[in-house]
């Protein structure tokens, strides 16, 4: 009998490979659903649930490269089928005011791997172990710069491999963001630490950059890169580095406007999507968040970019504040996880999102997980699974479900109502922020949903039934503040998705008996008990 995980995972597309075979493609990459990983906080190689580590140390946790291949069941168990890494290369020693590189983001050495991580042979297996389970490997990389050294004008650049002189590097200057220029060729940090910044634009560097991408990806399988630092690095950059690597780019570009990170999808396969990610955040963070934002957003990013189905879709990351940290509220935290994974884009999920992990800004946010000891039945662990039981679902049943942008049917002060997939096998995921001491009633219409008349229904996170009216319309209640996700009950056949579910008779399963003429949205802020 499949696991659930391999079920999901045939059900993408994600077959076992051999070293040697083809990586990727960018289009076949749209199917997946990422685990990010900071290696040195994810899992031990003597595996403890015990062993201290405080974030606001910043210095190495212990965790390995082994230790994550240990527990990878707990990673495809929620069904994900690409786990991202950090950076893999050596790092420096020591620790500075800033803390150590225990977080990979300070190479020293390209050419070597990071024996606190590991061995070279420790990584092959790893990726190897992936494979085997019909998954895939994602490393994040570094091209703009190298390690902290100390001040602009004491940096010991021989301590570099390869990059061991000064001439490699641009001259010391400190950031203006309002210059494009000045964010290229300016270093990263502050007058504490600052990261010596490389001279991308230069022949010599690009063909060492080459070379080395081209042979980590062969040693290692690698089937896909996160690029740290996208927009501090020109542009043209891209180009070669991308056909020497050969495998999906996903940039970083940190930057909350759509006009400003779309036109990174010229020169990498996806981008973060941090617009959205600002948008979902300050739309579901309180009651009183802004869901007109988020949709402003959406649409000026749906009309900005260039496909938006290779965007990395996320809510946490190692760089940005827990969503708990902004609110204890699960219900909010289901609205805004479901939310993410559903829209547009490859779901990404960072490492203790699922254990509701609240660590506040870098460094809180780099917590270790394995002090919640990995259970598999906690509430954000098994919601998270279902979204990406449900996401596999559609792509299964619909070849051209990726490939249409979903959309906002309306929205609310409270209330966003999304559409993903066309007539048949569409998703309709309904969205509040009332929180969990409140409900809101959706009253829904067939132009907007495109559901059919006398339709059955089913919300897959609560397994509740539903049917259409005779006009195709539907009233949902979202009690406890709790969203729904709508999906057709005869594309749930045989899937595994609330199995018990009988379909639902048209007259007996609507929440309220309706049939309206436009969509219509009413909410009852009344506290519940």
């Amino acid at each position: 009998m499949r696991t659930f995980g391999q079920a999901l995972l045939l059900l993408a597309g994600a077959l076992p490979r051999q070293h040697g075979v083809a990586a990727l493609s960018a289009t076949e990459w749209r199917k997946q659903s990422i685990y990010q990983v900071v290696t040195d906080r994810f899992a031990r190689t003597d595996l403890s649930t015990t062993a201290p580590c405080n974030p606001a140390d910043q210095v190495y946790c212990g965790g390995t490269w082994r230790g994550l291949i240990s527990k990878l069941d707990y990673i495809q168990g929620m069904g994900f089928t690409a786990v991202w890494i950090s950076p893999v290369v050596k790092q420096i020693d020591g620790n500075s005011k800033d803390g150590s590189s225990y977080h990979g983001y300070w190479a020293q050495d390209i050419w070597a791997v990071n024996p606190a991580f590991g061995t070279e042979a420790d990584l092959v297996e790893l990726s190897a172990a992936l494979h085997a389970r019909g998954m895939y490997l994602m490393v994040d990389i570094v091209t703009n710069h190298m390690a902290y050294m100390g001040c602009g004008a004491c940096v010991d650049y021989s301590q570099f491999n390869p990059f061991s002189s000064a001439s490699y590097f641009h001259s010391h200057c400190f950031i203006d963001y309002n210059s494009q220029t000045l964010v290229e060729v300016c270093w990263q940090g502050s007058d504490i630490v600052s990261l010596p910044d490389l001279r991308t634009e230069d022949g010599s560097v690009r063909r060492i950059w080459n070379d080395w991408i081209t042979q980590m990806i062969s040693k290692y399988s690698i089937d896909g890169l996160r690029v740290d630092s996208a927009k501090h690095v020109e542009t043209s950059f891209w180009s070669s580095f991308s056909d020497a690597a050969g495998v999906y780019l996903l940039g970083e570009v940190f930057h909350g406007d759509p006009l400003y990170v779309a036109p990174y999808q010229k020169y990498l396969d996806g981008v973060a999507d941090y617009p959205s990610y600002y948008g979902i955040l300050r739309a579901f963070q309180s009651p009183s968040g802004n869901i007109s934002q988020l949709i402003a957003t959406l649409n000026t990013l749906r009309g900005a970019a260039q496909d938006l189905s290779l965007y990395g879709s996320f809510l946490e990351n190692h760089d940005v504040e827990r969503f708990p940290s902004f609110t204890q509220d699960k219900a909010l935290a289901k609205n805004a996880i479901a939310f993410t994974m559903l829209k547009d884009g490859i779901p990404i999920n960072y490492q203790g999102q699922e254990q509701h992990y609240a660590g506040g800004g870098t460094p809180r946010n780099r917590e270790a997980l394995w002090s919640s000891g990995y259970p598999t039945s906690s509430e954000l662990y098994t919601w998270i699974t279902r979204l990406n039981q449900m996401r596999t679902r559609a792509i299964a049943q619909d070849d051209k479900y990726l490939s249409y942008n979903s959309h906002p049917i309306y929205s609310d002060e409270h209330t966003i109502v999304m559409r993903k997939g066309y007539p048949g096998s569409q998703v309709v995921g309904i969205f509040t922020n009332v929180g969990s001491s409140s409900s809101a009633t959706v009253t829904l219409a067939s132009s907007a949903t495109g559901f059919e008349a006398n339709q059955a229904l089913v919300d897959v996170m609560s397994c509740t039934a539903y049917a259409t009216d005779p006009n195709g319309g539907l009233a949902v209640t979202l009690a406890n503040g709790l969203p729904r996700v709508l999906y057709p009950t005869a594309r749930l056949a045989s899937s595994g998705i609330c199995p018990d579910l009988t379909a639902p008779s048209p007259t007996s399963t609507s929440d309220a008996a309706c049939t309206p003429a436009a969509v219509d949205i009413t909410f009852n802020m009344e506290m519940t008990s």
